[in-house]
């Protein structure tokens, strides 16, 4: 029998405003010893030097973080025109240079050819994995690799500013899987004038807010949990996307326990995935069948316990 992991069991959604510097796993190990909690995860990997909305998960919640990963999120970013560099951003080593620069004009009509379903090549220095490596080890190692295309929704992309004749400030709204860095250097080769990110910021994640987000840092420690904790926000929230199912007290014990039982349903399609609640509280995760909800996922506690 496995050891169990120490520490509290607390469940529940903190949305952190991430400042530059910190790696999304750094915020989420620094607020685990804070909050002395068990189990916690995040919905949506941030480059270290991005800022905005990173939604951290803890215990029961960690169970719905699909569910906001695959929710549209928005992106604020500035395009350095005129560059590449080998990572697609600030931090990386110029590669290329061009002393074209597109009119407000021309960047808004080239956006046009971002929007929809596109195809979009990961960075060189990403997390995708070659061979079993990941990407970003092999590229520091000097190889290049042919990184297979993924797809994209776009929602919407817009040009929101032109500071000066090199930068041009953008706003994006995508599913999920996508890399602003390609974005970046797809815009500015399409421009024919390069270009790379200089700054990043993802303003809102599915039902999470860069505004309603706490400040972590490296200087975060014990003396903040009592903060931290009132931020907490109901495992519930992470679940907004999906369409609600009320079961009867009798139902809880048996849905908890992985098996179908009767739920209370209005305007739900047969077959549709949702959550039941008793009381306003989650009791699982699953698909709609004939009045009774077959449970995939088991909520066994959504309090926060602090």
């Amino acid at each position: 029998m496995g050891r169990r992991r120490k520490g509290r069991d607390i469940s529940g959604w903190l949305v952190v405003d991430k400042a530059a510097g910190m790696s999304s796993a750094a915020v989420v190990n620094k607020l685990r010893w804070v909050l002395d909690a068990r189990k916690a995860g995040h919905a949506g990997t941030l480059d270290p030097d991005a800022t905005g909305v990173l939604a951290v998960a803890f215990g029961e919640a960690t169970k719905t973080i699909p569910y906001v990963t695959d929710a549209l999120k928005a992106y604020e970013f500035t395009v350095r025109l005129g560059e590449a560099t080998n990572t697609d951003d600030a931090e990386g080593e110029v590669v290329g240079t061009s002393a074209l620069r597109p009119t407000d004009a021309e960047i808004r009509a080239a956006l046009q050819g971002f929007v929809g379903q596109i195809e979009q090549v990961p960075p060189q220095f990403s997390a995708v994995k070659v061979d079993g490596q990941r990407a970003y080890k092999l590229a520091r190692d000097g190889e290049e690799m042919d990184l297979a295309a993924r797809p994209l929704w776009v929602e919407e992309l817009v040009m929101t500013g032109r500071p000066d004749a090199d930068l041009v400030t953008l706003e994006v709204t995508c599913g999920k899987g996508g890399y602003v860095r390609s974005l970046a250097r797809d815009i500015g080769r399409e421009l024919g004038c390069l270009g790379h990110v200089r700054q990043l910021r993802r303003i809102w994640s599915g039902p999470f807010r860069a505004e309603d987000g706490v400040v972590v840092d490296e200087t975060t420690g014990i003396e903040d949990r009592a903060r931290l904790e009132a931020a907490m926000l109901p495992l519930e929230i992470g679940l907004a996307d999906l369409p609600q199912v009320r079961c009867p007290p009798e139902s809880v014990a048996r849905l908890r326990n992985g098996n179908p039982a009767l739920v209370l349903a209005q305007g739900v399609d047969y077959g549709a995935e949702c959550w039941a609640s008793h009381q306003g509280r989650a009791v699982a995760i699953g698909r709609y069948l004939g009045g009774e909800l077959h449970p995939a996922r088991v909520i066994l506690d959504s309090g926060t316990g602090a």
